[in-house]
Parts: structure tokens; sequence; C-alpha cells
């Protein structure tokens, strides 16, 4: 226990640092999302409820659908939606998404949600999915998309 006046001092970093600079990821075709699943995130069995694996691959389809578009997006449809494994209460989540098409107005989403064990390093995946996202204007309505690159 400190007597009261003492101090006392941490050391600061190493001098070495890593560049954390988000520019690179603002620019990737893919997002790219982890979380971890806690007790919260599960169903009756223990394992990811469904509801939450879907919230988070719409939220990583409207990340990349905003970046490519730079507009206001939302989902108009999600479809194709496969649970293929469950994943487990303490399981690491990855979620990827990436633009694959886009129309005049409205953007494909491809999403996987893949699954780790932490302490084995096992992955599988676990869900995967197409969104279809539509870009707005300023005024709500539908408005025109860039063309992915060739």
């Amino acid at each position: 226990m400190r007597a009261a006046g003492q101090s006392f001092s941490v050391s600061p970093f190493p001098t070495a640092r890593l560049s954390l600079t988000p520019s690179a990821a603002r620019n990737c075709a893919d997002v790219r999302m982890s979380e971890i699943v806690f007790p919260h995130h599960a169903n009756h069995l223990g394992t990811l409820f469904g509801g939450q694996a879907l919230a988070w691959m719409d939220k990583a389809a409207f990340i990349a659908a905003t970046r490519h578009a730079r507009r206001t997006v939302v989902t108009a449809r999600s479809e194709e939606i496969n649970f293929s494994a469950p994943v487990p209460v303490g399981s690491l989540v990855e979620v990827i998404a990436r633009v694959v098409q886009t129309g005049r107005t409205s953007m494909q989403v491809e999403v996987e949600l893949h699954c780790e064990d932490l302490l084995s390093g096992e992955t599988s995946l676990a869900t995967r999915g197409h969104f279809s996202m539509v870009a707005l204007d300023e005024n709500g309505r539908p408005t025109e998309v860039p063309k992915l690159p060739a």
C-alpha cells in the first residue's frame, strides 16, 4: 500500500510503434470486423443467436456498400443466408464483406461469418449470405452508385 503523497511511475511504451493508420482500410475492397461471442449473444443452446449473426453481417454489408458508394445506404434485402455451423459462446467471429456486383442504384454484398476457437486456433465458415444495398440521395431517393473497377 502506498503512503499518502507517494508517487509511482509507469514505463513508457517502446519507441518503435506500429503504424495503425486506417487509410489503407478505407480503400480496401473487403470489410473485416471481429467480435467475441458472449452469453448475451447466445440462444438457449449456448451458440450464437441467428439474429445476432445477421445483425453483424448486415453491419459489415452496410460498411462495404457505404465505402463503395460514399452515400447513405440502406439494406433492401438479405437472401441466401446459410447457417452451416454453430458458433459457441467464447468464439471469435470474423465477419468479411465485399461488394461483388453493382446495378444502377444498388450493390450486392457477399458476407461471410467465420468462427475461430481462440484456444485451438481452429477456424470454420459458419454463415454466408448476400445483401442488397441501395444508395440514397439527400432526399431519401435511390441514387446511382459507381461501377466496380474492372
